[in-house]
């Protein structure tokens, strides 16, 4: 919109019976009216903008006649917040009163339609006045707005503390898992390492018949190269235990001790009869228990250490979605990649999501970052993914969608729960709100998620519903300089 022109002419006079007639001023004397017709001034302006958000706020404005719209930007949008014609509201610099206790700009920015008038006033004047003439009413506001300030930090706090014991819950369960399993793996490895070790004494003690150490690695490396090739995770369960009774007859014609227990080690490493002749070939049969001994400790050994690595990246994984979730080592606002923001969130709450809400990525190709602070967007992604889970009671399907729309990310969140009632989709973005029974939920965490969208991110969040089909989506711009 082009910037709205003074019109030319003479500035007309201040009228007090004018001032008078506005809500604003009706319970002024005539004393403190002409003092405002001294030092303020009337104003006309043809249809533009008059004053633009972010730009330092100088004047505060009252309208007398016309048409005004107040609009926020959003992205590289400007979305309107209102549109009025009535006389006496005012815009501008009306927080001039708390001087430099907060920055001094416009929070909107201001246009006219139609030739419009107004009383103006200079901040510093309208700062003056209210110093002067309301010296109580001054505290009484900077009490409500810096009250009203750190009551929305401790309400977003404690929210922030409910997700924190939501995840701490889940994250404590998932990292169990793979530390017992590593745990279990050690202890068991460090027997397997003593039982090898023993079988190559056993081997050692036959120097007549003993293979030499070239012989031994090259049994080793042809059953890994076996291993490798022929895996049994392809093979159901009674084909599995068919193997593993064809392998501990063989081994128990051959006389090789606990051939019930070595079995399972050589059929899981892919290992069959033929290659258990083949072993066989190589070694002499005086040694061959010895040396299949040693065979299925070390192939043990090898799998153990398997499952400590695979245990210990799980850790690894989670410990790393947990700093990427938390953003504890990171600049508060960063361009963002919101796939790795989804992924980790998806992490820290996979012990908290039932066996029967099934997750589906559906993540758009090649879409642009994002400028955010990424510790908030994790906590609306929480938010909405607990919600979905919760609606669904336990079953259904979670589809975590992504697609670039223009010079927007746009992040859906679509559940198979009941849907949300039309009779209060109008409220659930309201603090307090809530249809969860009493103690399950706080009412905050959509208010709280709408906040960050839209007021910290400057992006949009809405809800489309029918019963089966629900959809919370995200907006955020991939460019805004003014983030804040």
């Amino acid at each position: 919109m082009t910037a709205a022109e003074p019109l030319k002419g003479e500035s007309p006079a201040c009228d007090i019976d004018e001032l008078r007639g506005l809500f604003l001023f009706e319970k002024l004397s005539d004393e403190q009216l002409r003092w405002l017709c001294e030092r303020g001034e009337i104003r006309s302006y043809a249809p533009g903008q008059v004053y633009a958000e972010g730009e330092a706020a100088q004047w505060f404005y009252v309208l007398l006649e016309g048409t005004v719209v107040l609009s926020r930007r959003v992205g590289a949008d400007d979305v309107e917040v209102t549109r009025t014609s009535q006389t006496g509201v005012y815009a501008g610099a009306f927080q001039a009163y708390l001087g430099d206790k907060v920055q001094q700009i416009y929070r909107n920015s201001m246009a006219v339609t139609v030739p419009s008038r107004f009383f103006v006033l200079s901040a510093e004047t309208f700062s003056t006045m209210v110093h002067e003439w309301f010296p109580m009413a001054v505290h009484l506001l900077e009490g409500l707005f810096f009250g009203t300030q750190i009551a929305q930090q401790i309400i977003g706090g404690r929210e922030r503390l409910l997700a924190l014991g939501k995840l701490s819950a889940g994250l404590t369960h998932e990292l169990n898992n793979p530390a017992g399993a590593a745990l279990r793996a050690a202890s068991a490895l460090r027997e397997g390492v003593a039982d090898a070790r023993s079988a190559l004494g056993e081997i050692a003690a036959e120097p007549e018949w003993a293979p030499g150490l070239e012989t031994l690695v090259a049994v080793l490396n042809r059953a890994v190269e076996q291993a490798a090739l022929r895996k049994t995770g392809a093979l159901g369960p009674l084909e599995i235990s068919d193997l593993e009774d064809a392998v501990t007859d063989w081994l128990d014609d051959r006389d090789v001790p606990d051939g019930w227990r070595l079995a399972p080690t050589f059929v899981q490493a892919g290992l069959e009869v033929t290659d258990l002749d083949g072993i066989a070939g190589a070694v002499d049969g005086r040694v061959l228990p010895a040396v299949l001994s040693w065979l299925g400790r070390t192939l043990d050994t090898e799998s153990l250490a398997a499952e400590i690595e695979e245990a210990t990246l799980r850790i690894s994984t989670l410990v790393g979605a947990a700093k990427q979730y938390s953003q504890l080592d990171r600049a508060p606002q960063q361009d963002s990649d919101v796939h790795t923001l989804l992924d980790s969130t998806v992490t820290m709450l996979a012990g908290k999501i039932p066996d029967g809400v099934r997750i589906v990525k559906d993540y758009g190709a090649g879409l642009p970052p994002v400028p955010a602070y990424p510790a908030e967007l994790n906590q609306v992604w929480t938010n909405l993914i607990d919600n979905a889970v919760s609606a669904m009671d336990g079953a259904g399907t979670l589809t975590i969608r992504t697609t670039l729309d223009r010079d927007q990310v746009v992040v859906e969140f679509q559940d198979t729960g009941p849907g949300v009632p039309e009779e209060i989709r109008g409220r659930i973005f309201e603090p307090f709100f809530t249809t969860k029974p009493v103690g399950k939920g706080t009412g905050l965490g959509l208010d709280i998620s709408w906040r960050i969208v839209v007021s910290r991110h400057h992006g949009d969040l809405g809800v489309e519903s029918v019963p089966g089909d629900t959809r919370f989506r995200v907006r955020l711009p991939v460019s805004w300089a003014g983030l804040s």
